[in-house]
């Protein structure tokens, strides 16, 4: 364990979720992605998680494997007071103690019970077991104690389920103890995160990729997400602004090579992108869908600084030889069948002009042959804006779900591109 500690220069912490229906998928782990991020906010090094369900000897395994490699082992689950809450019984198996009994805490579940005016289950009490040398944390937000023990070189946690309780017990006792204990407190983890557009991840990552050979701290990681790519710059210092001065060097960096391909950091999404342009333009938006049935309006209607410019959207199931599944103006569509892009740049007219809005974005996909009803991921967008019209063809992997969420993130990218001051027709 201390050569452990010397190589990582800091404590070790792993992760265990106890808890069934968090393999069948019945409930997401979010736990774990709060435990993370506490974690690497407070600088702590965290290399494993895990999930692990309610059986005896597969948790008590699970727990014994973490204890080898972490010099501090978070549970969190199964402290409950039922028989598949059996985190208590696996961390007394795994570290070879025995089971002790609480009458205190045993004194205060009665008393929180009668407090409320009903009759303590007798099942409750298994609440107030833990193993023996085991500390109990108090839960002001529930009725199951953590658990705090030291197992040979390891320290180990047990927090409940209940993830506002889990929060509190993490924020309040496991981290501080943990800084305490690495000795150092003042240490942070702090990442800059770089959205970007328009390339594939593995482009992306061979743009980066002496940088990503050969940078240590700040790290660099690659995210892959609905069409978009992030870059995850991380660096450990003893202050955030410690390590703002380390990732910044390497931001201008990937910045130089990346150019106009990334649109935005950190909290800046395409949404808020696209609606500083409109803002910077003074524009309103509208939109006309086939392909995504309303996702891109979704999308839109989410976010609060883009749903400021939004006049609304117009959803049809099908593209018809005239445009679009409500009627085009009929001295349009009287002269001439349009074309699957005249299609949607009228599709992307029509909007803005019955919603009264200055930019209209069409998001459709035509079926003008048997081998574009092959191409399941075919998908025509056009934006029509004060300044002109496009349309822009792109073929999307996946199935029809992945499909929908793709397009719609690439509708959004192409209209922020085409109100831009700096775009070009």
């Amino acid at each position: 364990m201390q050569a452990r500690r010397a190589r990582a220069q800091n404590l070790i912490v792993e992760v265990l979720a106890v808890g069934t229906e968090l393999l069948l998928g019945q409930t997401v782990n979010s736990n774990a992605a709060e435990i993370g991020r506490r974690l690497a906010a407070a600088g702590l090094d965290h290399f494993h998680q895990a999930v692990v369900g309610d059986n005896l000897a597969r948790a008590a395994d699970a727990i014994s494997r973490a204890m080898d490699r972490s010099d501090a082992v978070v549970l969190t689950g199964g402290l409950g007071p039922t028989q598949d809450d059996i985190t208590r019984e696996a961390l007394c198996r795994a570290a070879g103690l025995t089971m002790e009994f609480s009458d205190e805490y045993a004194g205060r579940l009665r008393a929180r019970w009668a407090a409320r005016g009903r009759e303590m289950p007798e099942s409750n009490l298994r609440q107030a077991q833990h193993p023996a040398g085991a500390v109990l944390i108090p839960n002001p937000r529930g009725t199951a104690p953590g658990l705090r023990i030291r197992v040979g070189d390891t320290w180990i946690f047990a927090l409940p389920g209940v993830t506002s309780e889990m929060q509190e017990m993490l924020d309040h006792q496991v981290v501080p103890f943990l800084l305490d204990e690495s000795g150092r407190a003042g240490a942070v983890v702090h990442s800059r995160l770089l959205r970007t557009w328009g390339e594939s991840e593995s482009r992306v990552a061979e743009l980066l990729g002496d940088l990503f050979d050969r940078s240590e701290n700040p790290t660099l990681a690659f995210l892959a997400s609905v069409g978009e790519i992030k870059v995850r710059l991380t660096a450990r210092a003893a202050s955030v602004e410690e390590a703002v001065g380390l990732i910044d060097p390497l931001e201008r960096e990937i910045r130089k090579r990346l150019g106009p391909l990334i649109f935005g950091a950190d909290a800046q999404t395409i949404e808020v992108t696209l609606a500083a342009r409109l803002v910077e333009r003074g524009w309103t938006l509208a939109t006309a869908e086939s392909i995504t049935g309303g996702a891109l309006a979704n999308r839109i209607t989410e976010t609060t600084e883009l749903s400021r410019f939004y006049r609304g959207g117009l959803v049809t199931p099908e593209v018809r030889s005239n445009g679009i599944g409500f009627e085009l103006p009929l001295a349009e569509t009287a002269e001439r069948r349009l074309s699957p892009e005249e299609s949607a740049v009228a599709m992307a007219r029509e909007a803005a002009s019955r919603l009264f809005a200055d930019v209209g974005v069409a998001v459709t996909r035509a079926e003008e042959s048997e081998s574009s009803r092959r191409e399941a991921g075919r998908v025509i967008f056009a934006v029509h804006s004060p300044e002109g019209a496009r349309s822009t063809t792109l073929i999307l992997p996946g199935d029809a779900e992945r499909v929908r969420a793709y397009a719609s993130t690439a509708a959004l990218h192409l209209v922020a591109r085409a109100v831009s001051r700096e775009s070009r027709a």
